[in-house]
This record gives structure tokens, sequence and C-alpha cells, in this order.
């Protein structure tokens, strides 16, 4: 597959990327660059292999899913530059 100047200030206006004219020909040059990576990646035999989320196995920590009160809404209303009654206060928006 190749991209003409036509079509790569058709992605470059999609993108909503201002290209000069004369720079057209340097970017179908690399988006044709890009499509020919892509498609030497279509030749590799995959067959077999685990997809992975990341490059080394990792697995996140876990910790059991408890319900809590939360137990620290004083610590966390401290925060807040003006908090009523044990909530947040906020200016009002709607008329």
């Amino acid at each position: 597959m190749s991209i003409t100047e036509d079509q790569a200030r058709k992605v470059a206006h999609l993108a909503r990327i201002a290209v000069d004219d004369a720079a057209l020909p340097a970017l179908a040059r690399e988006l044709n660059g890009i499509l020919h990576f892509m498609e030497q990646l279509n030749e590799v035999d995959v067959t077999g292999v685990e997809p992975m989320t990341g490059v080394t196995p990792m697995r996140l920590k876990r910790r059991e899913d408890v319900v809590t009160t939360g137990e620290m809404a004083e610590k966390i209303l401290s925060n807040a530059p003006d908090a009523r009654e044990g909530f947040f206060a906020v200016p009002k928006v709607v008329e």
C-alpha cells in the first residue's frame, strides 16, 4: 500500500495538522514508512504466542475488597476550602 500526496493532505486535514504543500512529499514518505513497517509486522508468525499487556510479567498487588466507612472524613474535609456539617461546601451554580 502506498500513500499519495493527496492522501497525506487528507490525513493531515483529518488530524487537524497544518502542513504546507512543500512538506506533503515528506509526510507521504513518512506515512509510507510506517505502513511498510506495519506490513513487516504482519509477516511475523505469532502462532502459539500469548497476548500480553506489558513487556515484563508482573501481577498487580492485590488487596481484599472490603467496604468501610472511610473513617477519615474529618481528615479529608480538613483539606476543603469550605466544609459544613460534614460535607464539602461549594458555590451555587444553578439559579
